[in-house]
């Protein structure tokens, strides 16, 4: 068996909580992060039956995509769903742990899955995220240089999009003087030194500062280390939501809506008036994502599939492309076999099962 915290620490490796909206609660919904797990059943959503089945599977950890806590609870009196759903998980002691925007946020995440199933190729973010980058710069010892920096590219830092080990390097000299009690690496205590040094600049994800920091403080000889920590609004070209592609053949409109609805199963699509153009390039994302049709538009998508559009958002097409909406459920349903082959890529031998209960809530007519 494995601790629930080496599963979760897994996945907030992957998608960090930080990169979820601020209206969400992704996370641990429930549970001990110190118990042993006997087994994953992996569904979108946490329900009654879900549990059951879990629990008839003997497993004691749900991992979905959507959180069964959005808003605090009062109380659990099992008055409502949410309450009962998570008394059932108490009283069962089974975990309930989301992975929700976070997992919208990245590349290789729901909305990667999502154009994966339609076969897009060059794919990119749609909305790139501004503000999470930092920019390291620490002053090394030339001859000491090679070791520090590859430190902290072990812990993360140096990724620009489809590179790594990205850095920029100066050399120079430092100087100082060791007070009372001070063991220098290079110079002597209470004498003014001064040491030929490179300045490393690199930029990492603001959530791995600490790790990185602490990567580039061991493998660094001086005592005190001088380093700059800058706050960066440049956008992360591997995180953010949505996600653009091309069709590696172009279709016709109407044969790109039946190609959408057998991908998805869907039983219906409502749309915008078509254009009597080829579909060339699609732009997607899951679940609700009407506040990227602008963003589809401004890149040139030809049409822009997604989930819960409203009837006046469909105007705002505008005639420039066309809107897809296939249905919330029906946009992220694949999210399962996301978390499936990710758990299993790290935890071949472990027992993971996807939810055979769970039904879209939403039935057509």
């Amino acid at each position: 068996m494995i601790p629930l915290r080496d599963i979760t620490s897994y996945l907030e490796g992957l998608a960090p909580p930080s990169l979820q909206e601020s209206y969400d609660n992704s996370g641990l919904q429930v549970g001990d992060p110190g118990m042993s797990v006997t087994g994953i059943l992996v569904a979108l959503d946490a329900s009654e039956d879900v549990l059951l089945e879990a629990e008839k599977l003997g497993f004691n950890l749900v991992l979905t995509h959507h959180p069964v806590i959005f808003g605090g609870l009062k109380s659990l009196t099992g008055r409502s769903g949410t309450e009962r759903i998570v008394k059932m998980a108490i009283q069962k002691e089974i975990a309930i742990y989301s992975g929700h925007t976070n997992f919208d946020a990245i590349t290789g995440g729901v909305n990667t899955a999502l154009a994966d199933r339609l076969g897009l190729v060059d794919q990119k973010i749609l909305a790139p995220m501004s503000g999470g980058l930092i920019k390291v710069v620490v002053f090394v010892p030339q001859a000491q240089m090679e070791k520090v920096r590859q430190a902290m590219f072990d812990a993360g830092a140096g990724k620009l999009g489809k590179y790594d080990s990205c850095s920029f390097n100066l050399e120079g000299s430092g100087t100082f003087r060791g007070g009372e009690g001070s063991h220098p690496f290079a110079g002597e205590a209470g004498a003014f030194h001064q040491e030929p040094e490179s300045r490393l600049e690199t930029i990492i994800p603001s959530e791995l500062t600490a790790k990185v920091i602490s990567a580039m403080c061991a493998a660094h000889p001086y005592e005190e280390v001088a380093y700059d920590i800058y706050p960066l609004e440049n956008k992360d070209p591997r995180r953010g939501m949505g996600m653009i592609g091309r069709l590696e053949f172009p279709m016709e409109e109407e044969v790109f809506l039946g190609f959408l609805k057998d991908r998805f199963r869907a039983s219906v699509v409502r749309h915008t008036e078509l254009l009597g153009k080829q579909v060339k390039k699609v732009a997607v994302c899951g679940g609700s994502g009407s506040f990227l049709l602008g963003k589809a538009k401004a890149k040139g998508a030809d049409v822009f599939v997604t989930g819960d559009m409203k009837y006046h958002q469909f105007f705002e097409a505008e005639g420039q492309l066309v809107v897809m909406d296939i249905g919330h459920f029906e946009s992220e349903q694949f999210t399962r076999e996301l978390f499936y082959d990710l758990l299993m890529k790290n935890f071949p031998k472990f027992a993971v099962r996807l939810s055979e209960t769970e039904k879209n809530p939403i039935k057509y007519f």
